[in-house]
């Protein structure tokens, strides 16, 4: 049985780490290199980072930030923002970065996931899928959760699987921030489909919520933000707590 993970998530933003609820709201949360070092210490099985307003400018300044972030840390880390092209993906790779996430991009031109799984192998590439609900029905957002797309959710998953994508992270926008757990009838839905692995995203707020997405689904990760940026869950507590819930995690 593989440990399940443990994963904050920094999102970035003028070179600062920022959290907001539902998508927005943003608030600072500190410097994103020292967060990244106290999440080491406290044990996180992997971080991700991304930048939630990739634009032009920031790219260059997005790159720096992930080669600084390689030379301090030693446990694996995903970078997503703006991420358009095998290029793109690259230079985060030659940066350090452990794995690529793409969102966007690959909604626009879903034939991306076939190039950059092609050229650096599956294992490198993460999709990232922001479920939202309309009418009752999961549907695929794009733009950081601002657009709504016509797409399934689960149908949309089932073809990035098909497409080369070495992993899932799945963030539910109706739980994004608020803490009042993980969506876990959706998580389950697609980790019962799918056979790559899956990270549940979006309302963690207390290690109970931990607990319930690993017991009620397959789900091989749970990533958190503001919960653990704030000191409100230490990751040493969470890993005790989920260790006595006879889950396996790495202590």
């Amino acid at each position: 049985m593989l440990n399940k993970r443990i994963i904050p998530c920094l999102d970035i933003k003028d070179g600062q780490t920022v959290k907001g609820v539902n998508f927005v709201d943003i608030r600072n949360a500190g410097d994103p290199i020292e967060l990244a070092k106290r999440y080491v210490k406290e044990g996180a099985d992997e971080l991700v980072f991304l930048d939630i307003t990739a634009t032009i400018e920031g790219r260059k300044t997005f790159v720096e930030l992930v080669r600084h972030i390689s030379e301090e840390i030693n446990i694996p880390f995903t970078v997503g923002g703006g991420i358009s092209s095998v290029d793109d993906a690259k230079k985060l790779l030659d940066a350090g970065a452990d794995k690529i996430s793409v969102n966007s991009a690959a909604v626009r031109n879903p034939d991306l996931i076939r190039q950059i799984s092609t050229e650096f192998g599956n294992q490198f590439l993460v999709v990232a899928i922001d479920a939202g609900l309309i009418n009752d029905e999961w549907k695929v957002f794009v733009k950081g959760g601002r657009e709504a797309t016509e797409l399934d959710v689960i149908k949309w998953a089932r073809k990035v699987e098909e497409l080369g994508a070495g992993e899932i992270l799945l963030t539910s926008m109706q739980h994004d921030g608020t803490k009042i757990g993980f969506a876990v009838e959706l998580t389950n839905q697609l980790t019962e489909l799918l056979n790559i692995p899956v990270i549940a995203s979006g309302g963690a707020g207390s290690k109970e919520h931990f607990s319930e997405v690993f017991q009620k689904t397959k789900a091989t990760g749970a990533l958190a933000a503001s919960v653990f940026h704030f000191g409100e869950i230490p990751i040493p507590e969470l890993k005790n707590y989920l260790r006595n819930q006879k889950i396996d995690v790495r202590i």
